[in-house]
């Protein structure tokens, strides 16, 4: 990736040719990003470069199914035009495609997972839209018309990659190939991207195995895991905020406001004993407020009839067989 470290001292020009020139054949491009980290033989597809990730596990290496594959602007846009020249019937001879590119490489790599990435796209349609406007303000004073007859004609002549036609490109590899391709605004963005796919898949397998806890109903997820207690009682109020959120549609901020107003499930039994009626404990929690957000953001509403009712069920009812959400 030596051209990342060019000096930006040249014009747009020189840094984004003309497409006329980015048609002919060019040479193999350097290979610090596309370096590959296996001592297998690299396969000659094209003149990007493969980056395939290999995990050591002990002293067994293992390479993995995914492949980075950098493409360079000038390569990318020749394949798009050659996309787009086909689309119209008009190619001349066997010309690479991003379709016929990719076949090439999954026959070369069968079995692999393929992501290829582009850097400097959206400069080079800068250039592009800013080449157009100075040629508008250049001939200004011609006639609107004639001017609309010119662009159009060079549209049509093929001399010009516009952002309707990546995107067509774009559209035929994913659904043909099911690859995709990554934009990025620069070579150093691109840098931290190849470092961040080759950690992801390094730490796949780790990842996997971590999940593997042999048992297909347990969940590991905070909220669902054990409360640790201790012999003073700490951790008991996180026990009674649990068994809350057990109920169907009970929210923690839900939780957290029958808790606050009842810290223990016995504070709870003693309020029910207090009341003079059955409607009166069935609604006794009803009125509770439950605050969601902070600020401006933050809206206020209550626990509800029917949930304060579920919740006197659970905690009075001896009947083992008693459906509670009645609801669903």
């Amino acid at each position: 990736m030596a051209e990342s470290g060019a000096s930006s001292e040249g014009s747009d020009e020189e840094r984004f040719p003309a497409l006329s020139s980015l048609l002919q054949p060019s040479p193999s491009p350097p290979c610090d990003l596309g370096r590959r980290l296996s001592s297998c033989p690299a396969p000659e597809a094209g003149s990007a470069e493969e980056e395939v990730v290999v995990v050591s596990s002990g002293n067994e290496w293992t390479e993995e199914p995914n492949v980075l594959v950098l493409l360079r602007l000038e390569e990318f846009l020749s394949m798009a035009h050659n996309y787009k020249q086909k689309a119209k019937g008009c190619m001349e001879g066997q010309q690479e495609t991003l379709q016929t590119y990719v076949a090439r490489v999954m026959e070369k790599m069968p079995g692999k997972i393929l992501a290829l990435a582009v850097a400097e796209v959206e400069n080079y349609f800068r250039l592009q839209s800013k080449k157009r406007r100075q040629q508008a303000a250049a001939n200004g004073s011609q006639d609107e018309g004639q001017g609309r007859r010119k662009k159009r004609a060079v549209e049509d002549s093929g001399l010009e990659i516009t952002r309707m036609d990546v995107e067509e490109a774009l559209v035929d590899l994913q659904l043909s190939r099911q690859v995709q391709v990554s934009f990025f605004e620069s070579w150093e963005e691109l840098g931290e991207y190849a470092t961040m796919f080759t950690k992801s898949v390094a730490e796949a397998p780790f990842k996997r195995e971590q999940e593997n806890t042999g048992f297909s109903f347990y969940l590991e997820k905070a909220w669902c895991g054990g409360v640790k207690v201790d012999r003073s009682g700490k951790g008991l109020l996180e026990v009674w905020k649990r068994q809350l959120q057990q109920f169907n549609r009970v929210s923690l901020e839900m939780a957290e406001a029958i808790v606050s107003a009842y810290p223990s499930p016995q504070l709870l039994n003693q309020a029910y004993i207090r009341c003079s009626s059955e409607q009166e404990r069935e609604n006794m929690l009803a009125n509770i407020p439950v605050r969601r957000g902070d600020g401006v953001t933050a809206t206020c509403r209550r626990i509800g009839p029917e949930l304060s009712r579920r919740v006197y069920l659970q905690m009075t009812s001896h009947d083992p067989d008693l459906y509670l959400d009645v609801s669903g």
